[in-house]
């Protein structure tokens, strides 16, 4: 599953913002405040709204109009085109329209996900609401052998819930089913060290939190659970990071997990409160790419903060085996030494101007893409304010 272009208006900063061509890995970069943890928070707010609506999501927010961008008066909108192997990877495009009724209440004022039947044609609306009410196909698992489509009409509890958290439960709602699978698979990782280093109580995580202050626990799942992965884990945190020899979670005596890490020259192993940052934040990383539960997208905050220079080079190779797994990273930076080891078609920059936030692809300004040819790096022009520098 990959999401190719995802177009936002009146959500916050991001006014009119529309990314094309997005890769497996895309890097953005930006001042602080220029959106680049709104451009996240989008997909957050679309998770909430699925698990609970879009009310709650917006309340969360401070309301309907602290979301909405300032001193504007048009509904909130976001449009998502991706592909997805439950669609025969064909290019699905999914719209959503978030407004206010003459009660001043949010609604969802249109919900639409469509893809053309065969190679050619205008693309059909296999999902269709307004205000609480719609249609679906209910034959798009052989949409392409049917000469008319049979529509059904449901109705929803109210209207600020989406479409998709009732219909992609269903099977036979395959588009459906996948793009809410990308939202509540959807992860971000703001990873804070210090949380990390925490004793926790004695139980089993499946999967890091935003914050990682589960790490232990984690840990520990996937070594009783899914042996194979904690020794890759391992063998990969052997090859990263000098000295490490083993890496276990061990419960102590009143009932907690901690994290102790072994080093060959000595005999007993460290508790994690006396290890680096750096290696404990490589680890949490390690654990949260080599989940046994893939994330179809990752968003990674500053990924940088408390890595060696060194290790940023061995965390974009982790990055792209990610995505060779079927998953998607998108990450915020300031470093350029990270910038150093990505592509030039995989970095996007934001920039503030009058008040709202641009998103620009840095492969599309010829003078950064003619330098980049000439063999300078990107990080070196991050620093020279080159890439990235003000529009006009």
């Amino acid at each position: 599953m990959k999401i190719e272009r995802i177009k936002i208006k009146n959500y916050k900063v991001l006014q009119d913002v529309d990314i094309k061509d997005i890769p497996d890995m895309a890097v953005f970069l930006g001042k602080n405040g220029s959106g680049k943890s709104t451009l996240f928070d989008v997909f957050g707010f679309l998770n909430d709204s699925l698990n609970s609506n879009v009310k709650s999501a917006l309340q969360a927010r401070g309301g309907f109009k602290e979301v909405r961008s300032r001193e504007q008066a048009g509904d909130i909108e976001f449009e998502f085109k991706y592909c997805g192997d439950q669609t025969d990877n064909k290019l699905v495009t999914y719209e959503l329209k978030i407004g206010l009724n003459s009660n001043n209440q949010p609604i969802i004022k249109r919900e639409i996900l469509k893809y053309r039947r065969g190679q050619h044609g205008q693309p059909w609306n296999f999902l269709d609401f307004s205000d609480g009410e719609g249609v679906a196909i209910d034959e798009e698992e052989d949409f392409e052998n049917i000469s008319v489509a049979h529509r059904t009409n449901y109705k929803l509890d109210s209207s600020d819930i989406l479409a998709i958290k009732g219909l992609g439960q269903f099977q036979k709602f395959k588009a459906v089913a996948t793009f809410r699978k990308l939202i509540e698979d959807w992860h971000v990782s703001d990873f804070h060290v210090e949380d990390a280093r925490m004793l926790q109580d004695v139980h089993y995580d499946e999967q890091l939190n935003k914050y990682g202050n589960n790490l232990a626990n984690v840990a520990k799942y996937i070594h009783d659970e899914h042996p194979h992965k904690f020794e890759l884990i391992l063998d990969k945190m052997k090859a990263r990071v000098p000295g490490i020899t083993s890496v276990n979670a061990n419960e102590t005596e009143d009932g907690r997990i901690v994290l102790k890490f072994g080093d060959g020259k000595f005999k007993d192993p460290f508790a994690s409160k006396f290890v680096s940052d750096g290696t404990i934040k490589m680890f949490a990383y390690l654990i949260l790419l080599h989940d046994p539960k893939t994330h179809a997208l990752l968003c990674i905050e500053e990924p940088e903060n408390q890595l060696y220079p060194e290790l940023l080079k061995e965390l974009v190779e982790e990055f792209r085996e990610y995505t060779r797994m079927g998953g998607q990273v998108f990450v915020s930076t300031h470093s350029p030494d990270f910038l150093n080891n990505v592509d030039l078609n995989e970095v996007y920059y934001l920039v503030k101007k009058d008040g709202y936030s641009k998103v620009i692809k840095a492969k599309n300004i010829e003078l950064v893409e003619s330098l980049v040819g000439a063999g300078d790096k990107l990080g070196c022009l991050w620093q020279q304010g080159i890439l990235g520098g003000d529009i006009e």
